[in-house]
């Protein structure tokens, strides 16, 4: 039986701006059931990836809860926060953020070293997701010799190799050619099958948006109705 795996609460996010305050998230609630694959639209300034670094702890809200399997996560502390991410979340941003000194099974392998695992377990781990990928052939190169398309798939492979519970993607094909971002966009659903994940992505592709069972819609910091 489904159950939920991610609960917010009455999120709200407000940054200072001077004599006033910006209100990015006004208020949100929402439920991810695991297995899920969730889709989070809205125009630029809707809050989308503010939610989904709330979502993700990568941000606390000002006000509200977010829980994680009912367990409570904004009580907890930063350090944490941060081995709890390393262990049961992915996350895969527009831009790859890969480290240009590493090799792609190098940068793969690099949360498994922060997450203390040894350096043969984090090496089998990484070119088992490379090979997922298509990349074998391409682990010991930089990513400086891969193309952006290959470059988008180690980063997925390096949010992968902790084998989370949940993927995170915020526009992750939102850099690529249009050819790469409809072959990324496949991957995605693929891993998320294979691998039994929950998915949560934001973006601005309503074609992609499209390919998902569930949508949800944002408007200055709340739901869309």
């Amino acid at each position: 039986m489904n159950s939920t795996l991610i609960s917010v609460r009455g999120a709200t996010k407000a940054y200072p701006m001077g004599a006033s305050r910006l209100e990015v998230l006004r208020g949100i609630d929402v439920d991810i059931t695991a297995g899920e694959a969730v889709c989070i639209v809205g125009s630029s300034g809707a809050g989308k990836s503010t939610l989904l670094h709330v979502m993700g702890t990568l941000d606390k809200p000002t006000l509200g809860k977010v829980f994680f399997k009912g367990v409570d996560l904004t009580r907890e502390s930063d350090e944490k926060l941060a081995e709890f991410r390393n262990r049961s979340m992915g996350f895969v941003f527009q831009f790859h953020h890969l480290m240009a000194e590493f090799t792609a099974l190098e940068n793969a392998m690099m949360p498994c070293r922060i997450g203390g695992l040894s350096l043969a377990e984090s090496k089998e781990k990484a070119a088992r997701l490379l090979e997922l990928m298509g990349l074998s052939a391409r682990a010991a190169h930089y990513p400086s010799e891969l193309s952006g398309g290959e470059q988008q798939r180690v980063a997925i492979a390096r949010a992968l190799v902790r084998d989370p519970e949940v993927l995170f993607a915020d526009e992750p094909t939102g850099n690529l050619d249009t050819v790469n971002a409809a072959k990324i966009q496949d991957l995605f659903f693929e891993l998320k099958e294979k691998l039994n994940l929950t998915l949560v992505v934001v973006t601005h592709d309503l074609g992609f948006a499209q390919k998902f069972p569930k949508v949800l819609r944002m408007r200055d910091g709340l739901w869309a109705t």
